[in-house]
């Protein structure tokens, strides 16, 4: 490969290893070193057809391996008082606030699949008949914000024990009414900050913030807290998400 070529195909995959180092950069000292093999890597390792998806995925995947394995179930993130909540709390998701589903709340159902002893959709009253807790935590976003809010709603280990969910089993997925899904470790669905979210800031969640049902789960990057949540499903199977199969790492502890 003459050096004209090599300088040409550094640049052209220059975009890509800049959002691979920053996504990575995010989630602390344990990438730093892929980050400095990746920078470090030679044009010929990159040339081969998909060579340079291939090692992204294959650092992704050890990257989520680090985390799962680090994964404290029993460590809680830090909680705030009132006075430090974000006001207003930004609005984020791949599309403009004017283009939120429209959901009705009276017909709404949960639909619930998978591993799960008792599939009977839930409603948004029969939700809210189960013990319901608080909590004031910060909603890290992978592209670079934070902000502090306050969400109630039902801690989502013991929604998946009144389901009869398999507990043992490897995943939680979720679907969506904006055609968003994603997907968690069992480990982390049963965190007790982890919670099937019905209340913003004292009040039933509003289009901007998930209505009716988002997951509330701040010990992972905001992109893992899907909003207007249709469907609940347990598995072995890897279900991924939207943003993990566009290459951002799954596990995404915050």
């Amino acid at each position: 490969m003459t050096p004209h070529e090599r300088r040409a195909l550094r640049d052209a995959h220059r975009p890509q290893l800049a959002r691979l180092q920053r996504r990575m950069l995010l989630h602390g000292g344990l990438s730093l070193g892929a980050v400095a093999l990746l920078s470090g890597c030679d044009d010929d390792a990159l040339s081969g057809d998909g060579a340079l998806d291939r090692m992204l995925r294959s650092m992704s995947r050890f990257n989520d391996r680090v985390q799962s394995w680090l994964f404290d179930p029993r460590r809680l993130a830090p909680t705030y008082a009132a006075s430090q909540i974000t006001r207003p709390f930004p609005f984020n998701a791949y599309y403009g606030i004017d283009d939120v589903p429209d959901i009705d709340p009276d017909g709404w159902k949960l639909e619930l699949s998978g591993l799960v002893a008792d599939r009977t959709p839930w409603t948004l009253a029969r939700l809210r008949t189960l013990p319901q807790e608080s909590q004031i935590t910060r909603l890290i976003c992978v592209e670079g914000w934070s902000a502090i809010g306050q969400w109630s709603g039902v801690p989502l280990g013991r929604f998946l024990q009144r389901i009869g969910a398999d507990l043992t089993a490897r995943y939680v997925g979720f679907r969506c009414a904006d055609k968003y899904y994603s997907s968690i470790d069992m480990a982390s669905a049963l965190h007790p900050q982890t919670i099937l979210t019905l209340d913003f800031a004292g009040d039933p969640l509003n289009g901007a913030y998930g209505a009716p049902l988002r997951l509330r789960i701040p010990t992972k990057l905001g992109f893992k807290n899907p909003k207007y949540i249709q469907a609940l499903f347990v598995t072995n199977t890897y279900p991924g998400g939207y943003w993990e199969d566009q290459g951002y790492n799954w596990f995404s502890g915050s």
